[in-house]
């Protein structure tokens, strides 16, 4: 495949989409469940991403290549052992690896078997391209997920705890002076609302046509 080819505008498109017009949380509303869990911090929220990242990346790549293979009547049931295969991978990974961010993320993890996002590009777009757009739809959806998340839980982190990746960033001076952290952002209902300004400002950035 000529280079050409492999970035084209459509190939560029696949891969950006997901950032702007068409980002898997703030457009779909897909993922909220971890979005919301795991975001307390930045750390396990960039992990979550990456897990995230690995996942549908690998499964959109195995089920482009045997999409041809697969019998309609058991689609699903096939993208769902793909998926939980790569879950497994990625489980264990962190166990052996980082075994306290694997007890942070707790089942968090294994619950991406059921992320929408995974099982939507697959149904979506995996199921009906050829490997490299699907890699790139995979990319772009998985890097879209995980800004949001990271975002979210550095907001979270900084005004919740006043500190990013475990360090202290408000000086104490700061608290002498009467400042407190917001115990509501270490809460959900702290990642409901930031998320809706990230959504807010999303929309009115990439305004989405009425259908």
């Amino acid at each position: 495949m000529a280079s050409g080819e492999l970035f084209s505008d459509e190939n560029k498109k696949v891969f950006t989409d997901p950032f702007s017009d068409n980002n898997p949380i703030t457009i779909q509303v897909l993922g909220i469940c971890s979005a919301l869990a795991v975001t307390a911090k930045l750390q396990p929220s960039i992990v979550m991403g990456l897990a995230v990242i690995a996942v549908v990346c690998g499964s959109n790549i195995i089920v482009s290549l045997i999409r041809k293979l697969i019998p309609g009547q058991v689609r699903i049931i096939i993208e769902m052992i793909v998926v939980a295969t790569l879950v497994i991978l990625v489980d264990q990974l962190l166990k052996a690896f980082a075994y306290d961010m694997s007890l942070q993320l707790s089942v968090f993890v294994g619950l991406i078997i059921t992320n929408c996002i995974v099982l939507g590009r697959l149904e979506a777009f995996a199921m009906g391209n050829k490997v490299w757009p699907s890699l790139l739809d995979g990319l772009g959806n998985g890097l879209g997920y995980a800004f949001i998340i990271a975002l979210v839980g550095f907001a979270r982190e900084l005004l919740g705890s006043g500190s990013v990746m475990g360090v202290k960033v408000i000086p104490a001076e700061a608290y002498e002076l009467g400042y407190s952290n917001n115990g509501m952002m270490v809460l959900a209902p702290g990642a409901f609302i930031l998320l809706g300004l990230i959504i807010w400002v999303q929309r009115t950035l990439s305004p989405q046509e009425e259908s």
